[in-house]
C-alpha cells in the first residue's frame, strides 16, 4: 500500500570546489513523497539490477490536467493520433491507430517517476518535469526535444526595490555582502532539485531553499522570501508583483517533450516501432506547421527557362526547389503547353513576399493552400535515437 510521508529537512551542500575556503549552501524543505512499490529486481554477479515489470500491453503517460493536458491531446489529433476516452474520469484511454497502446493520464511528474520505475514506457510532458523529476536519471531518453508547446522557462527572480533595485545579474546578486551564514539569501521555490544544484554551480555559498503554497511571486512582498525561483512564460506575472529577471539567471528553456525509458525501448517488445511511428508523425506535422504550398501559372519557353527566373528569387527556392509542370492549351485546333505550373513551399511569414516576387516575375493565378504534413525520407531523430540506443 502506497505510504504517504512528510519529512523536514536540512542538508547542506559543499562549495569547495568551486571556492578555495569551504562554504555551504544550506537547504530546507519540505517534502511530501509517495512511496511505491519496488519494482522487479534481478542479481547478476552479485549486483541488483532492476527489470521490466511483466506486462504485455505498451504504455505512454500523458499530463492529466490542465494547458499541457489540453495541448497534448490538440497535437495528436493533428498528427491523426486521436486518443479516445471512453469516460473523461477514467485515466485509461487507447488511440486506435496505435494497437497494443494504452494511454495512462497522470500528473506530470507521476509521468517521470513511472517512467524511471518501469511502470510506463513513453511520456509526454515538460522539459522542466523531466529535469526535476528524473534527477539526470540516465534511463530517461529524449525521443522528441522540442514538440512547439508548453514554451516556458525556469527562472531566478528578485525584487524591483530595496536592495535589489540596482542588482541587475547573478554575479551581482552572488557578491551582495548581505549574504552570510547567519543571514543565507532566502529562495522561495518547488524546484528543489534544480534550483539548489543551480545555486551551487554558480558560486551563490549562502543559500537556504523553502517551499511555498500558492503564488511563490507573493512571497518576497510578504517577507518570507528574498528571491524566487519558478516557471516564467511572458512574465507579465513578474512584474506585476514587482519581480524582475536578472542576467544569467535562467536555469532552464522549456517546452513539451516526448521522453522514453531506454530499458522499454530496448527490452520491451513493441515499443521500439510504435516509438517510431509516432516520431514520424510528430516530425512531418511540426515541420509543417506554418508552411503554405503556393501553385502559380507562368508563362514561359520551357520548364528549364522558368526555373531560372524563379530561382533568381531566393524566397522562392521551396524546400529542395520548385515543382515545374506543363500546363497544356488547345490553340487552333493544336495541343500546346502556353503555361507552366509552379509549386513551392513558403514560411507563412515570408508568404506575402513570395506571392509578390511570383507575380513580379510573370506568375498568375496564384494559389495558396496550408500543409498538414511534410515527411522526409527519413526522420533525422529517429536516426539519433537509434545511435543513442547503439542499435
Amino acid at each position: 500500500m502506497a505510504a504517504i510521508q512528510s519529512l523536514s529537512s536540512q542538508c547542506f551542500y559543499s562549495s569547495s570546489l568551486l571556492h578555495s575556503s569551504p562554504a555551504k549552501i544550506s537547504v530546507k524543505f519540505t517534502i511530501s513523497c509517495c512511496s511505491f512499490a519496488p519494482s522487479p529486481v534481478t542479481v547478476v554477479n552479485g549486483n541488483v539490477e532492476k527489470r521490466l515489470p511483466d506486462r504485455n500491453e505498451i504504455r505512454l503517460g500523458l499530463p492529466s490536467k490542465g494547458r499541457m493536458a489540453s495541448d497534448t491531446l490538440d497535437l495528436l489529433r493533428d498528427c491523426q493520433l486521436s486518443v479516445k476516452q471512453v469516460n473523461p474520469r477514467q485515466y485509461v484511454a487507447q488511440i486506435p491507430q496505435l494497437p497494443n497502446l494504452e494511454v495512462w493520464f497522470q500528473r506530470p511528474k507521476d509521468v517521470v517517476r513511472k517512467l524511471v520505475s518501469g511502470d510506463l514506457d513513453l511520456g509526454i510532458v515538460g522539459l522542466d518535469t523531466v529535469t526535476e523529476y528524473g534527477q539526470g536519471n540516465e534511463d530517461l531518453m529524449l525521443v522528441h526535444d522540442a514538440l512547439e508547446f508548453g514554451d516556458c522557462r525556469l527562472s531566478l527572480a528578485i525584487p524591483k526595490y530595496g536592495i535589489f533595485e540596482n542588482i541587475n545579474s547573478l554575479k551581482e546578486l552572488a557578491q551582495m555582502p548581505q549574504w552570510t551564514p547567519e543571514r543565507p539569501l532566502r529562495v522561495a521555490t518547488g524546484f528543489t532539485y534544480m534550483a539548489p544544484k543551480f545555486m551551487m554551480e554558480n558560486g551563490l555559498q549562502h543559500v537556504t531553499f523553502s517551499t511555498a503554497d500558492g503564488a511563490l511571486e507573493a512571497a518576497p512582498a510578504m517577507g518570507i522570501a528574498d528571491a524566487i525561483v519558478d516557471l516564467v512564460s511572458s512574465g507579465t506575472t513578474l512584474r506585476e508583483n514587482n519581480l524582475k529577471e536578472i542576467e544569467g539567471g535562467i536555469i532552464l528553456e522549456s517546452q513539451a517533450v516526448l521522453v522514453a525509458s531506454r530499458k522499454s525501448l530496448v527490452q520491451r517488445e513493441g515499443v521500439l516501432h510504435i516509438t517510431h511511428e509516432m516520431l514520424e508523425r510528430l516530425e512531418a506535422h511540426l515541420r509543417a506547421m506554418g508552411q503554405f504550398t503556393v501553385t502559380a501559372n507562368m508563362r514561359g519557353s520551357s520548364a528549364e527557362e522558368v526555373a531560372e527566373r524563379i530561382l533568381s528569387q531566393t524566397s522562392l527556392s521551396g524546400l529542395q526547389g520548385p515543382t515545374i509542370s506543363p500546363v497544356f492549351c488547345k490553340h487552333d485546333g493544336r495541343v500546346q503547353a502556353d503555361y507552366y505550373a509552379i509549386v513551392i513551399c513558403v514560411p507563412k511569414k515570408a508568404l506575402y513576399k513570395s506571392v509578390q516576387q511570383l507575380r513580379a516575375i510573370g506568375g498568375s493565378g496564384v494559389l495558396v493552400s496550408p500543409l498538414t504534413y511534410i515527411f522526409e525520407e527519413e526522420t533525422p531523430r529517429w536516426r539519433q535515437l537509434l545511435s543513442k540506443l547503439g542499435l
